[in-house]
C-alpha cells in the first residue's frame, strides 16, 4: 500500500536513505481531501554538503563505468519502474491528485524515457575530421560532470526521468531536487535506481526549500549544469544564477499554448478531443492547450460543444475508477484560478462552463470554458495552470498568428484544419518549440521536447537529450 511510502518520506544521499534531517520537517498532503499523507525530512547545509560530496564522488566512478555497463544498470532501473507500475501510480495519485489512470500511464512513460535514454549512452559518437598529412583530428563526447535536476509536482515521475535518464545515460551524476508537495513519487523512481545497482553517489534526493538548495548547489563547483523545469519567473531566477558561476542551463519552462480551430474540421469531434487534452491533469501542463482561436464561422458551434463536453467530465478523488479530473495540486493552484476566472468574468467574458470551485474538502476546481474573453482580462496574458479553456473568435490567419504569437510564451501550440496549405503556413509562421498539426502533441522519448523565448531553451528527448548533458572535446594529435 501507498501509505507505507508516506511514512517513510527520505532523502537519499551516497545510497543511504535518509529518515531525518538538519531542517526539521514537513507535512505531506493529500489534495483531494486535504488530509496530511506524512512528514518528509528537509535538507539543510550539512545534507547539501554531504550529497555534493557524494555526487562528485559518484560522478568520478560513474564516468570511468563502461557505455554498456551503465546501460544495463539504467536498464535494469526502468525494468522495476515498469514492475511498480501500480503501487508508483497509487503513491502519485495520493500526492499529486490525478486519476489513477493517468498515474499508471505517467509510470509507463517514466520507464520509456528512462529507457530511450539508456540505449542513446552508447551512440554518443565522436568524429575524425579530415587533418593536413601527419595529423589527426578528433572529437570526442565526454560528461559535463555532476547535475543539479530541479522538478515540479505536476510531472513527478517523468520529469525527473528526462532529467535522470538523460545525465546517467551521459555519464553524469546527479542531485534530484523533486517539488516538496510530490516527494513520495520522486523516492520511489529513485528507490529503483538504488536496487537497481547504481553505485553509490550516482543519484542523490534531496528535499527542503527551494530557493535554499537551488543557489546552494548551484554556486558549488561541484555541479556542473542546472537542468529545471517550472515556471518562467523561477526559471529567469535559476538561469541568471547559473550565468554568474558559468554553468550551463537547460529551462523547460512554461507555456500558454494557442490551439486555432479553422471551419475545414469535424467540430464536435475535435471540442471533445480539445476538452480531453485541455482537462488532462486538471490543466496542469505546461504544453495545454489554454487559448482557444475559433473561426468565426464555427464559433459557436466549437464553444458550445467544448462547454457541453466540460460539463460532462467526471470531477474526484484520483482513487476512484470513475473519476476523470482530479484535483488541483493544493489550495494556493485552486485560489489562483478563482482569482483569475473573477477577473476575467469583471472584464466581460462569458461563462460557459464551470467557473467555481467544488463544495467540500480538497482542492476541486470545476472544468471551466471562458468565451469572447477580451485581451485585457489577466488570464489572456498569465498562464493559468488549471482546467480553464479561453476562447476567442478569428477571421484570417494573419489575424490568428498575431494573436497566437503576442506572448512572451512559446512552448506548443496546435491548429486543426483540412488544408494541407493552411497547415503549412500556420505551423511555419507559429513561434514555438512543439507544434500539434491536427493533433495534441505529446513528450514521446525519441522526439525533442522544450521551447522558445521565455518558455525557455535547450532540449530534453530525442537524440538531443543525452547529448545535453557533454561536452565535445578536440584532440589534435600531431607528429613527433
Amino acid at each position: 500500500m501507498s501509505c507505507s511510502t508516506f511514512n517513510a518520506l527520505r532523502l537519499f544521499i551516497n545510497g543511504k536513505w535518509l529518515g531525518t534531517a538538519s531542517d526539521g520537517r514537513m507535512p505531506v498532503v493529500n489534495p483531494a481531501t486535504g488530509a496530511p499523507l506524512g512528514e518528509l525530512p528537509v535538507a539543510g547545509e550539512s545534507e547539501l554538503e554531504l550529497t555534493l560530496d557524494a555526487a562528485q564522488h559518484g560522478f568520478r566512478l560513474w564516468r570511468d563505468t563502461a557505455p554498456a555497463e551503465r546501460c544495463a544498470i539504467i536498464l535494469r532501473a526502468a525494468q522495476l519502474i515498469r514492475e511498480r507500475e501500480e503501487s508508483i501510480a497509487l503513491v502519485m495519485t495520493e500526492e499529486q491528485g490525478k486519476p489513477l489512470r493517468e498515474s499508471r500511464l505517467e509510470v509507463i512513460r517514466a520507464a520509456e524515457l528512462i529507457e530511450w535514454a539508456a540505449e542513446e549512452g552508447r551512440r554518443t559518437y565522436g568524429l575524425t575530421i579530415p587533418a593536413p598529412p601527419g595529423y589527426r583530428y578528433l572529437t570526442f563526447a565526454e560528461p559535463l560532470g555532476a547535475v543539479a535536476a530541479l522538478t515540479p509536482w505536476n510531472f513527478p515521475a517523468v520529469s525527473p526521468a528526462r532529467k535522470i535518464g538523460s545525465a546517467l545515460a551521459a555519464g553524469c551524476s546527479c542531485v534530484l531536487k523533486p517539488s516538496e508537495l510530490t516527494p513520495g513519487t520522486a523516492m520511489e523512481m529513485v528507490k529503483a535506481f538504488d536496487d537497481a545497482g547504481l553505485p553509490a553517489g550516482v543519484l542523490n534526493l534531496v528535499f527542503g526549500d527551494p530557493e535554499r538548495i537551488s543557489s546552494h548547489l548551484i554556486r558549488s563547483p561541484v555541479i556542473r549544469k542546472i537542468t529545471f523545469t517550472g515556471s518562467v519567473p523561477v526559471g529567469k531566477h535559476l538561469a541568471e544564477m547559473a550565468a554568474r558561476y558559468m554553468k550551463p542551463g537547460l529551462m523547460e519552462l512554461g507555456g500558454h499554448a494557442p490551439t486555432i480551430i479553422f471551419p475545414d474540421i469535424d467540430i464536435p469531434k475535435i471540442a471533445n478531443a480539445s476538452a480531453t487534452a485541455k482537462f488532462r491533469n486538471a490543466g496542469q501542463v505546461c504544453t495545454s492547450p489554454t487559448r482557444f482561436y475559433v473561426h468565426e464561422d464555427v464559433y459557436e458551434a466549437f464553444t458550445s460543444a467544448m462547454a457541453s463536453a466540460a460539463k460532462a467530465l467526471r470531477v474526484g478523488d484520483g482513487r476512484v475508477p470513475t473519476t476523470q479530473m482530479g484535483p488541483l495540486v493544493s489550495e494556493r493552484r485552486a485560489a489562483s484560478i478563482e482569482d483569475l476566472v473573477s477577473d476575467a468574468m469583471a472584464a466581460g467574458a462569458t461563462l460557459l462552463a464551470g467557473g467555481a470551485r467544488r463544495p467540500g474538502p480538497g482542492f476541486f476546481f470545476a472544468p471551466t470554458v471562458l468565451g469572447d474573453v477580451p485581451v485585457s482580462a489577466r488570464i489572456m496574458q498569465e498562464e493559468p495552470f488549471g482546467p480553464v479553456a479561453v476562447c476567442r473568435r478569428f477571421s484570417t490567419v494573419d489575424d490568428v498568428l498575431q494573436q497566437a504569437n503576442s506572448l512572451p510564451y512559446g512552448l506548443a501550440a496546435y491548429l486543426f484544419t483540412g488544408s494541407i496549405h493552411t497547415a503549412a503556413a500556420v505551423s511555419r509562421g507559429l513561434e514555438c518549440g512543439i507544434v500539434g498539426v491536427n493533433c495534441f502533441s505529446g513528450a514521446n522519448p525519441e522526439t525533442p521536447f522544450g521551447g522558445v523565448k521565455d518558455s525557455g531553451y535547450g532540449r530534453e528527448g530525442g537524440t538531443e537529450g543525452v547529448r545535453s548533458y557533454m561536452a565535445s572535446k578536440f584532440i589534435v594529435e600531431g607528429p613527433l
